[in-house]
């Protein structure tokens, strides 16, 4: 598959209604790591929980035939949340005087990749929001770098290192403007 013209793109901004989809979508994107803690879906589990409690929860699911082929969620990180407290070296004043979308996870199905499909996802999420900045972490070895490489092609630069959890190999901090 080369293209994703076929694909419906819900935004959510509540969890109850697609937690199901998201758990799906997400243990197919990462059905090689399952059995490492970190990605164990109980794991993802949980933190999807806990992140749909936060401020400023959205979720953009995108759908194919009636079926979640890939998915996004985000919420609001306002100055001193720990997202930044965890962050090395602290993040420049500029990234954090305000509040800023955190987008926690996006993730597409094997065959739905290099479709276009997570940008499409990617770019709807944003146009929700409001921030004047959007950050994420990645895993710099996830794909041989090329998951890294993709979102520098989408504008993200590299800020800093974070390892939210005990669990979690470091991860690279980027941002962008929104």
């Amino acid at each position: 598959m080369t293209t994703a013209p076929a694909i419906e793109l819900r935004t959510h901004t509540t969890l109850n209604t697609v937690r199901g989809d998201l758990l799906d979508v997400y243990a197919d994107v990462r059905a090689p790591l399952l059995h490492l803690p970190n990605y164990a879906i109980t794991a993802f589990g949980e933190r999807l929980d806990r992140h749909a409690a936060e401020p400023g929860f959205t979720a953009v699911l995108a759908y194919a035939d009636g079926q979640p082929v890939g998915y996004a969620y985000a919420n609001t990180i306002e100055h001193g949340d720990r997202y930044w407290q965890r962050t090395t070296p602290t993040p420049a004043e500029k990234y954090t005087e305000r509040s800023a979308v955190a987008l926690k996870e996006i993730g597409v199905r094997p065959a739905w990749r290099k479709t276009g499909t997570a940008r499409r996802i990617h770019d709807t999420l944003l146009a929700t929001r409001n921030e004047p900045h959007v950050t994420l972490m990645v895993n710099p070895a996830a794909g041989n770098g090329k998951v890294h490489a993709l979102y520098t092609s989408w504008g993200y630069e590299d800020i800093g290192r974070s390892q939210p959890s005990p669990a979690s190999p470091t991860l690279t901090v980027m941002i962008r403007p929104t």
